[in-house]
């Protein structure tokens, strides 16, 4: 009786200090909701415009800090700032007189390719408007210092030790052949396309010729586009600025002055007196500034007085089947193409594209939505760092493309994969299978066999057939003939640069330039100032991220060296047997 006291007592002593814990992280989640709202900036009547890169994320669409990492960081997070918005507050800057410059740290940079380069492009247009901008870097990254050397002056910090990873660009293809081989796992892929290699690492141990020549070239043009802007920039030529990552030059501050890359080697105390001096003030502390994550939500207002809407219709991630709020589920977007359709005050729409692609039935679905919406508004595509694969499916059929030049498109391919796990089965966990089947090849899809020949015909068949179509919308949409489709095609994955040149897209240009076309092709509408700019899907509220970090789920090796590998299982196991996809086979960042 005693032993059942103890227990009784330790369970409701239990059940209290779980319901105090629960009640206090509940009162400090609510609370840290309630400060991401809790006032408005305030811009000062003469300031710094201060672009602090580690503050906050480049990404497509602008999204309030999660409470859970709020909490976590305690009371601070990384934002999320929209490219768009960030380009909007840019040119709010750039004719505001109360902005005197610049201030930018660029270390510790954050986004896609795409947004990098176009929040630099911004960057550019602000110094036409006679303002300067001045950089300070100590960790000088590829894409730290694409954006810094857009400055009228980059200044150093002297000490020695800082990290240097402006080498260039690598992407590294990873390949599972040997280990599944150990395994027991037997994958067997059905392709059209002798560059479709988004299976490719399943069934390889190195890369085909193909799939390295195009990984070459792609990275090339990235890197070639970079390069010749940075060296632009800094009064250099191209061939010279690699040279000097190729002996290994810039090892020392001293090096980066040497060589023309930064202007002035300076520390803190220095730094604070250089911007004394441009904003013309005795100390430091009278040097008021606005950073940019405030400037934007106070200039990134709405229009409710324009009547008429431009739609951008945001499809950024992996396209999938269903109705997820992750990535560009087929339904979920089908449904808010149609709203889109189905609303009078819309006029135009921008199909902002972020996308490797995925499912070929939700590719489907959602260009047909699109196809039926065009038919009423005109649509516009933007590329962001990838429109490849299913991403170009759905876009290739709209009245204009834009894309940016280190944007990763094409991929024009289909693939299915069927994984044969019989061996793991047998071999490994020492369970025998008998299958019962009503028909010859009942048990083709449940992943315990190879399959036989018939079989495989079978699924090459459909596989030919997907890509048939494909190179036909293609053709469609683009207006040129099915057999050039074609010899472009391939599941070949090609640079925004060199896909404007064989007609993939029709101009290099930004989100930005989307919006402004699409404005303009509204009759009496003479600038996108007479629109409402209005974005779908809307992006969660705090609360609702709150309430999906609580049940998400994270890789457990983010931000180590085995990120790639855990994101190869990860892809190998969402590949659901016989199903036909149009992908992309990587995701590359930039440091």
């Amino acid at each position: 009786m005693k032993e059942f006291v103890k227990m009784t007592l330790a369970v409701i002593a239990g059940l209290f200090i779980f319901g105090f814990v629960a009640f206090f992280l509940s009162f400090a989640m609510i609370g840290a909701v309630a400060a991401l709202g809790e006032s408005q900036p305030v811009m000062p009547r003469e300031a710094v415009l201060k672009i602090d890169m580690s503050t906050f994320t480049l990404s497509e669409q602008s999204i309030e800090a999660n409470p859970m990492d709020v909490l976590m960081a305690g009371g601070t997070a990384v934002e999320s700032l929209g490219i768009y918005n960030a380009i909007n507050a840019i040119n709010a800057a750039a004719a505001d007189p109360a902005v005197k410059f610049i201030y930018m740290k660029p270390d510790g940079l954050s986004g896609g390719t795409a947004q990098i380069e176009e929040f630099r492009k911004a960057l550019v247009n602000f110094r036409k408007s006679g303002k300067a901008i001045v950089s300070y870097i100590e960790n000088p990254g590829n894409g730290s210092y694409y954006l810094a050397s857009v400055s009228d002056k980059i200044f150093m910090t002297p000490h020695d030790g800082a990290m240097n990873t402006f080498t260039g660009l690598s992407s590294q293809m990873i390949f599972l052949k040997d280990l599944l081989d150990r395994l027991g796992v037997n994958v067997q892929l059905i392709r059209h396309g002798k560059y479709k290699s988004a299976g490719e690492m399943f069934v390889r141990n190195s890369s085909s010729k193909e799939n390295l020549e195009q990984n070459t070239e792609m990275v090339e043009s990235l890197w070639g586009t970079w390069a010749s802007e940075i060296a632009q920039s800094r009064g250099i030529s191209a061939d010279d600025l690699n040279a000097l990552l190729n002996n290994l030059e810039l090892n020392f501050p001293t090096d980066w002055v040497e060589h023309g890359l930064v202007d002035e080697l300076l520390n803190y105390n220095q730094l604070e007196d250089k911007l004394c001096d441009l904003f013309v003030a005795d100390k430091y502390e009278d040097v008021k500034g606005i950073s940019l994550n405030d400037y934007a939500t106070l200039k990134n207002t709405v229009n409710f007085k324009a009547k008429k809407k431009v739609a951008v219709i945001y499809a950024t991630g992996d396209i999938v089947d269903g109705d997820a709020k992750e990535n560009v589920a087929g339904n979920r977007f089908a449904k808010i193409i149609s709203d889109v359709r189905k609303d009078s005050s819309v006029y135009a729409v921008v199909l902002r594209v972020n996308s490797p692609g995925g499912s070929v039935l939700a590719s489907e679905k959602i260009k047909a939505e699109l196809d039926l919406l065009r038919e009423y508004k005109p649509i516009i595509a933007s590329y962001g760092d990838y429109a490849a694969s299913g991403g170009y499916w759905i876009s290739a059929n709209c009245d204009k493309i834009y894309s940016n030049a280190s944007t990763l498109t094409g991929s024009i391919g289909v693939f299915s994969m069927i994984p044969d796990l019989g061996g793991v089965v047998k071999n490994k966990l020492h369970v025998n299978i008998t299958p019962v089947n009503s028909n010859e090849h009942s048990d083709m899809y449940n992943g315990f066999r190879a399959l036989d020949k018939k079989e495989l015909d079978y699924m090459q068949a459909s596989v030919e057939n997907i890509y048939d179509k494909f190179t036909k919308l293609v053709s469609e949409g683009r207006g040129m003939p099915v057999a050039r489709v074609d010899e472009i095609a391939q599941g070949r994955v090609w640079s925004g640069a060199d896909a404007l040149g064989i007609g993939l897209v029709d101009e290099i240009g930004t989100i930005e330039d989307a919006i402004n076309y699409a404005a303009l092709s509204i009759e009496g509408v003479t600038g996108v100032q007479d629109v409402q700019v209005v974005g779908y899907p809307k992006p969660q509220t705090p609360m609702e991220a709150l309430l999906e970090s609580l049940t998400g789920e994270t890789n457990a090796f983010a931000g180590t060296a085995f990120e790639g590998i855990a994101d190869a299982f990860q892809e190998f196991g969402k590949q659901d047997s016989g199903k036909a996809y149009a992908r992309m086979p990587y995701v590359i960042t930039v440091e």
